[in-house]
């Protein structure tokens, strides 16, 4: 009895009693819990590759690079890459395709260029071409087999958005009648083919630049809305740069400064409502500029990985604390499952294995 009335009494002195030894283990839990550390494998290494886009999708991974290149693997043979060479004709003069968009469904890689003119190939065959000197294409992803959306840059008074309803054969640009206007300044960034994020009809597209707002479709892309929110904006190089959603409540995004890389003020934003409202989270900490951010699977919107030029940072609590795991660089990310990812970035495709 003695024994049991000092503990109560020490633990009463300390501040803790139970529900401060709760918050106590809470704070372990989120500040030691999680990942760790990270080994990274490089699967494919050349000085010259520049790769922004990457995907996975039915037992393969696919990238494709700067200059045109596509790197297909099967995940059974993680390590042997099959490279192949898209070009696409223009006139007498054949090119190779800044692609920085790639999206894999059903039967098909599609892969999207940037500048002017645009470009989307369908395995290599082309099925959509504009020619306008504002054109820039910056990702592209599919509801489902038929239903796809691609997202650039605005060449008239809206984002250019771009639907196939019938499998990828075809593919049409919405009227700037049907979208929400752009704002002075308003764009988004080809910096990792995540500018868009998709959960069943619901649709999430990252605008950044001068201004940087949320471009919302509950219908796979047929009625839209446009939502503020308050992550860093007001130069050319602010905004969102990358955006994942969890479910159709929990979303997250990320971007800042790629020209003050170091700055943490106002570039990580999180939603619990499904993106009409955002809020800033860990300001003036964690990770600076990231150009993407994915939540891990089956972590009950928990677990982040923010990944950049500057590094790998990892967040177990919804984006509030972050821990930074690795210096290495790259650009862009996709998880295989809760603790193996891939990732590409300037002269490397590398599979990623996080650990405790």
């Amino acid at each position: 009895m003695k024994k049991s009335i000092l503990i109560l009494l020490i633990a009463s002195i300390i501040g803790l009693g139970s529900c401060g030894i709760r918050k106590y283990e809470e704070r372990f839990n989120r500040l030691y819990s999680g990942f760790n550390k990270v080994e990274i494998e490089t699967l494919v290494e050349d000085s010259l590759l520049n790769v922004r886009a990457l995907e996975i999708n039915e037992g393969r991974v696919v990238a494709a690079t700067s200059s045109g290149k596509i790197f297909r693997s099967i995940l059974s043979y993680m390590s042997d890459f099959e490279e192949a060479n898209y070009w696409s004709q223009t006139e007498d003069t054949i090119v190779p395709s800044n692609f920085r968009a790639i999206a894999f469904q059903g039967d098909y890689t599609y892969t999207l260029s940037i500048g002017n003119p645009a470009k989307l190939f369908q395995d290599g065959s082309l099925v959509y071409f504009e020619n306008n000197e504002k054109v820039f294409y910056d990702s592209i992803d599919f509801w489902n087999d038929k239903e796809g959306i691609a997202i650039g840059d605005p060449t008239d008074g809206c984002m250019s958005i771009i639907i196939t309803r019938d499998g990828g054969n075809r593919w049409a640009k919405l009227s700037c009648d049907n979208l929400p206007k752009v704002k002075e300044g308003e764009a988004a960034f080809a910096a990792s083919d995540t500018n868009i994020a998709i959960v069943g009809n619901h649709t999430w597209v990252a605008t950044g630049g001068k201004v940087s707002r949320i471009l919302y479709s509950p219908d796979k892309g047929k009625t839209w809305q446009v939502f503020e929110t308050p992550i860093v904006q007001g130069k050319e190089t602010t905004g969102m740069y990358s955006v994942d959603f969890y479910d159709k409540y929990n979303g997250f995004a990320i971007g800042g400064d790629y020209t003050k890389p170091n700055d943490t003020l106002a570039n990580k934003i999180r939603t619990k409502d499904g993106g009409k409202t955002w809020q800033v989270v860990a300001n003036a900490t964690g990770p600076g500029y990231r150009s993407c951010v994915q939540y891990v699977p089956n972590s009950n919107a928990r677990k982040l990985i923010a990944i950049g030029f500057k590094g790998i940072d990892y967040s177990n609590d919804a984006g509030d604390t972050w821990r930074h795991i690795s210096d290495e660089a790259f650009y862009t990310i996709r998880f295989l499952n809760d603790s193996v990812a891939y990732a590409a970035g300037k002269g490397r495709i590398s599979k990623l294995t996080f650990r405790n």
